[in-house]
């Protein structure tokens, strides 16, 4: 930021001063002028300058004017300074010699330079750095070394080099970073080594750099940044972190840094801003959160006692659908927030009523779903500023497609509204490798705000804040899974929902390619019956998409009247049907859909008990197997057949496509001579080709000879 800064000035005041003759021998080739001239401390000079740029020379040119102050030799052929070609120009303050064939250090003979203030070596073909070799430039301030090949450096490379303000060492081959290099820069402000291929930056490495206030990091391949790898810089202000391959704020090594201003954590690889990130830097001013591919929420309190903090950035996130309405904590002067190009689909009021300080804020080109939780934007009052609200349009519900936020009638709306999943929260389908770890972020926005739990492939419900085996579900909807084997291959559904109802999403996990081909049966049971009510659970032994439970009751002449149809979420596996009347017959059924778009229906026909029965304080638990069978039916002219002998719990077999075709159209099947009805339970799938059927006489009645009639 530091460095950015000067060069802008720099360049707005150099476009303001003409270059004027400067009347000398000038050599062949070259262009002898006065131009404008800025010292590495931003001090404006007017500096006779001998320009040789871009001729493709092999040695440095012969007759330079003694008073030449910058001389550049860019773009050219040479790979030796011989001793004696450079000596006589005692005022020499800035010298160019990038794009050269320069190989090593020693092919420099600049001695007698006391006033070198800038040297430029950058795009030459230097491999390694040996001790001494810059020891003559004792007052220099600026040295480009970029852009070469450097692989190594010694420990004395830059000694002597006591006044150095600013070096560069980025875009060279580099893979380690050593603190002994910088033991002889105590004066170095700005250090610049990125692009360079380190992975770790250790314990200690700048820690000689007590004076450095910016210091750049981008465009490296770093996975780690050790606790106290940033000890020592207690003056630091700027530092980037620019694409990089960090998979989490680095928030224990940004501790050390007590006086940071200016934090870039631009295009890294970090999923969530957690809680505790940029906890108590008391000093930073802007952050940047921009370009992550990977960032999918700003968690609760993720920003936290920052009372210096007056602009945000978090842009350009592809995957950034959730902002947790106490994302921000003690954040008294935040003027700015942008929050455009995300997948934000609202933003809670709570959030921007938590800045009481916001002067304006992004969140155009964002998939905006105009309900409940966003209708804040047409009361704030005008306290705040939209930046390109002639972008910020809403693309869900249907009705209000393509609308202008600010255009939307949210006050005509009520203050609660469902929960929404957002479709970039995590993929359909994912595939990884046995023994490793994976994180699947579940957020969702609604009024009021919803709960969130994750239902495994075996079908059993984890809560937030919970843990079971190798599952974990963090409190903000995070599901993690350690150590995986094809055991946990399979489907996962993450459930969001409030009082207003439920939005679910589904993954499915193979594991070193393998997934598993589950036997998907429902076991149905009753929990409890009285005269009003019935409590019906159910086992399901795969995870489903979605599941409902639908009852009607039987009329006297065996015909179903109207039914009623319940939601029920994924991982609930009991429901209550409570207004039942007593003595009454009921059809209940459980319908599942699976992730394979296909579907069971599970069965039951139950009677309630009398309305004055005592039913004690016992749960009358009745489990109907479901069996799948090939059914062997005779069908003739007469719609009559002959179940033949039934004892309790004897199992029938009949054709499946006749029974199916009676409960398809809603026809009755009439069952003589029990009571309840012999039938307990039945299933067909959407195939058309299984069906199970259970019977069970009761001491109510007997168990002789029984006929089936299929109406």
């Amino acid at each position: 930021m530091l460095l950015k800064e000067y060069v802008l000035i720099s360049f707005a005041a150099v476009t303001l001063t003409q270059a004027i003759p400067w009347r000398v021998k000038c050599p062949n080739v070259c262009v002898c002028e006065i131009k404008p001239w800025f010292t590495p401390r931003s001090m404006y000079q007017e500096a006779p300058t001998v320009d040789c740029n871009d001729f493709l020379m092999t040695q440095v040119p012969a007759n330079l004017p003694e008073g030449t102050q910058t001389l550049l030799l860019q773009s050219n052929r040479i790979a030796k300074i011989e001793p004696g070609e450079l000596e006589h120009l005692v005022n020499l303050t800035e010298l160019d010699l990038s794009q050269n064939s320069f190989s090593q250090i020693e092919d420099f003979s600049l001695k007698n330079m006391n006033n070198l203030l800038v040297l430029h070596l950058e795009e030459n073909q230097l491999t390694e750095l040996s001790g001494g070799g810059l020891s003559a430039l004792r007052n220099l301030q600026e040295l480009y070394l970029n852009h070469n090949r450097l692989n190594s450096i010694s420990a004395g490379a830059f000694s002597g080099l006591v006044n150095l303000l600013r070096l560069h060492l980025n875009s060279n081959k580099l893979r380690t970073i050593k603190s002994e290099w910088f033991g002889t820069l105590p004066s170095l402000e700005i250090l610049m080594i990125g692009e360079n291929a380190v992975e770790i930056i250790e314990d200690l490495n700048f820690k000689p750099l007590i004076n450095l206030k910016s210091l750049v990091l981008s465009g490296m391949s770093l996975k780690e940044i050790s606790d106290n790898a940033l000890e020592g810089l207690d003056n630091l202000e700027s530092i980037s972190f620019y694409d990089n391959k960090l998979p989490k704020v680095p928030k224990m090594a940004l501790r050390r840094v007590p006086d940071l201003k200016f934090l870039d954590l631009n295009k890294n690889p970090i999923q969530r801003i957690q809680q505790g990130d940029f906890t108590d830097m008391l000093h930073l001013k802007e952050l940047g959160i921009n370009n992550m591919e990977e960032l999918i929420s700003i968690d609760k309190f993720a920003l936290d006692n920052l009372p210096e903090l007056t602009k945000l950035e978090m842009t350009n996130n592809p995957k950034l659908s959730y902002v947790h309405p106490s994302a921000f904590r003690l954040i008294p002067q935040m003027e700015t927030l942008m929050l455009n190009n995300n997948a934000l689909s609202a933003l809670y009021r709570k959030t921007i009523e938590s800045l009481s300080k916001l002067q304006e804020i992004s969140i155009h080109s964002n998939p905006i779903r105009c309900d409940c939780v966003i209708r804040w934007v047409n009361t704030n009052e005008n306290r705040i500023r939209f930046i390109e609200p002639q972008s910020t349009f809403c693309v869900d519900p249907p009705e209000f497609k393509r609308q202008n936020l600010r255009d939307v009638p949210f006050r005509e709306m009520t203050d609660r509204c469902l929960p929404l999943i957002s479709s970039e929260a995590f993929p359909s389908q994912l595939a990884t490798e046995i023994e490793e770890s994976l994180a699947l972020h579940c957020r969702a926005f609604a009024e009021p705000d919803p709960d969130i739990y994750w239902v495994t492939p075996s079908g059993e419900k984890l809560l937030a804040s919970s843990a079971a085996g190798k599952y974990r579900v963090r409190p903000e909807g995070t599901l993690e899974i350690s150590n995986i084997t094809t055991s946990e291959a399979g489907l996962y559904t993450c459930v969001a929902h409030n009082l207003v109802g439920a939005d679910m999403k589904s993954v499915t996990i193979k594991v070193s390619g393998f997934y598993p081909n589950n036997n998907e049966n429902i076991q149905l049971f009753v929990q409890e019956m009285e005269a009003h009510h019935i409590v019906l659970s159910w086992i399901i032994t795969s995870n489903i998409i979605s599941s409902n439970v639908t009852w009607s009751r039987t009329m006297s002449n065996s015909s179903l009247n109207s039914g009623f149809t319940a939601r029920i979420p994924a991982g609930v596996h009991m429901y209550n049907l409570t207004h039942l009347e007593p003595l009454a017959e009921y059809v209940i059924c459980v319908h599942v859909s699976y992730i394979h778009l296909h579907y069971r229906i599970s069965c039951i026909r139950i009677r309630t008990k009398e309305a004055n029965l005592a039913t004690g304080s016992s749960e009358i638990r009745l489990q109907f197997l479901i069996t799948l069978t090939a059914c062997a039916f005779f069908v003739a002219t007469s719609v009559l057949c002959l179940c033949g002998l039934v004892s309790t719990r004897q199992k029938v077999q009949v054709e499946h496509s006749s029974l199916a075709l009676c409960m398809q159209k809603n026809l009755s099947i009439s069952l003589h001579g029990i009571y309840p009805p012999f039938v307990k339970h039945w299933e067909h799938n959407n195939s058309g080709k299984t069906i199970a059927v259970e019977v069970q006489s009761t001491p109510l009645g007997p168990s002789n000879d029984n006929l089936c009639e299929a109406n």
